[in-house]
């Protein structure tokens, strides 16, 4: 039986590039047809590709990756995944970003071997996860920041129109439900009732 050599893509947007995650592909030599792509967010891990391609590996296959974090979104699902590819279907993993994170049978056979690949597996997917909850921290630090600064995050708040006193009179006399007044003031219910109530 042939063992088959597989690529998987992922962007996390339709709208993101995948030309250098295409561009390794290539220079691993894997046929186009042979690569998998999935072009959404990996939070709803509703992929598709990743799916099919998984359906397709068999033992003795090798799955060609980017980069870890095309398998899962945080630690747990990356080792999961990792689990499925290489302890269940027993299929080789190569990691291009992480030359060490290469499971083909290099060591051969024994046991030295499946010890040094957990290892690796269970290293990398902490320093995985590690990077992500940085960039969280720091996406987190620079709203912080810009924040200080005085930059303004969302929609800028709506004007109370000029007549919002008097519509807010008839309101608080029972003469406007809070539905009329809103509708008076050409601002939805929320809006009025967060005005009313400040």
């Amino acid at each position: 039986m042939e063992n088959n050599v597989y690529g998987y893509i992922r962007v996390s947007t339709v709208s993101q590039n995948d030309d250098r995650q295409w561009i390794a592909m290539d220079n691993f030599g894997i046929p186009r047809e042979c690569v998998f792509v999935d072009k959404q967010s990996g939070k709803d891990f509703d992929r598709p590709a990743y799916n099919e391609m998984l359906a397709r590996l068999g033992q003795g296959d090798t799955l060609v990756i980017k980069s870890l974090d095309r398998l899962g979104r945080d630690y747990d699902e990356m080792i999961g995944q990792l689990d499925i590819i290489i302890r269940q279907k027993e299929v080789a993993l190569v990691v291009l970003d992480l030359p060490l994170l290469d499971t083909r049978n290099k060591y051969g056979d024994d046991l030295i071997g499946k010890l040094i690949s957990n290892l690796v597996i269970q290293i990398f997917s902490y320093v995985a996860q590690t990077e992500r909850d940085m960039n969280i921290q720091r996406t987190t630090e620079g709203i912080a920041a810009a924040k200080a600064r005085g930059v303004q995050f969302g929609r800028k708040p709506l004007v109370k129109p000029k007549e919002f006193e008097l519509v807010k009179c008839k309101w608080e006399e029972g003469k406007l439900s809070e539905r009329e007044a809103a509708q008076q003031l050409g601002v939805s219910r929320p809006t009025f009732h967060k005005w009313t109530h400040k």
